[in-house]
């Protein structure tokens, strides 16, 4: 992990670059400057957020529950969560913000180390998704080989807009396992191909060029319309080491504008974009 105060030192940077450019934006992106974060905020419609929150980082809860309510997605995919401190999120962001979620989780290991609870009976590890609408059809399946650690997707339906749409939200393999992140994409596209609209959330931990990503690549695209495999240089580092490895795939679904926003709460990025369902 990399040390918080250089994770400060790069937002303080950041910062002070977006006063001597000014707000203005590319196409597509939302302004440089985040919305205020305040009590008793509505979801926004067709907002969708990815976020692997950094486990274990000893980060407060409360902190990660402000840098979700600061967007307020509708739908949002984590990433590296414990179940416990997912379920204390739901209740921050309802409780100091007004905002409503419902949750399914798609724990893929129990462990102590990461997650706590009685040696006996460790918490619950994985990906998770908050949804403001009702979930239904929640798959939740590991991948036959996860690497170093268990890995999975989970994917349910529920609304983005007033549309049914098939979420999923997975973390593969690490960096240097590309042959097991292959086996993961496989698995993955064979799952999103059976929907005609479908949003895929996560950390690939790889760049888009790498061959694993192919088979998710034909089927979606990302949701930065220059973000492509043949134009890496085009696309938004989302992690403390300036690499893109995480990403919102849409299928049957047209980007609208997106935001990569740096947090000192993670060694990623928050990404979230909204989207037209019609």
């Amino acid at each position: 992990m990399f040390a918080r105060g250089t994770r400060l030192l790069a937002v303080a940077a950041v910062a002070a670059c977006m006063v001597i450019l000014g707000p203005s934006a590319p196409s597509g992106l939302f302004s440089a400057e985040a919305p205020p974060v305040g009590p008793a905020r509505d979801v926004v419609p067709n907002r969708v957020m990815t976020w692997n929150m950094c486990n274990p980082c000893g980060e407060s809860n409360a902190d990660r529950a402000s840098e979700i309510a600061r967007f307020a997605p509708q739908v949002v995919g984590l990433q590296e969560a414990c179940e416990r401190d997912v379920a204390r999120i739901r209740d921050h962001l309802e409780n100091l913000y007004g905002l409503v979620y419902h949750v399914e989780y798609g724990a893929v290991l129990k462990k102590w180390s990461r997650c706590g609870g009685l040696p006996w009976n460790p918490g619950g590890y994985g990906q998770a998704i908050l949804s403001a609408a009702p979930m239904t059809d929640q798959v939740k399946e590991e991948y036959p080989d996860g690497g170093s650690e268990d890995r999975g997707y989970m994917a349910v339906t529920t609304l983005v807009g007033d549309r049914p749409v098939r979420v999923f939200n997975t973390h593969l393999a690490e960096r240097r396992q590309e042959a097991v992140r292959a086996e993961q994409t496989d698995v993955l596209a064979a799952a999103i191909a059976r929907h005609e609209r479908a949003i895929v959330l996560g950390d690939l931990n790889a760049v888009p060029d790498t061959p694993e990503l192919t088979p998710i690549w034909a089927l979606a695209e990302d949701t930065d319309p220059r973000c492509r495999p043949s134009d890496t240089g085009a696309c938004t580092p989302t992690t403390d080491w300036r690499s893109k490895f995480d990403y919102i795939f849409l299928r049957g679904v047209a980007p609208l504008r997106h935001r990569v926003w740096t947090t000192p709460y993670s060694d990623h990025d928050v990404l979230h974009t909204d989207v037209d369902m019609a």
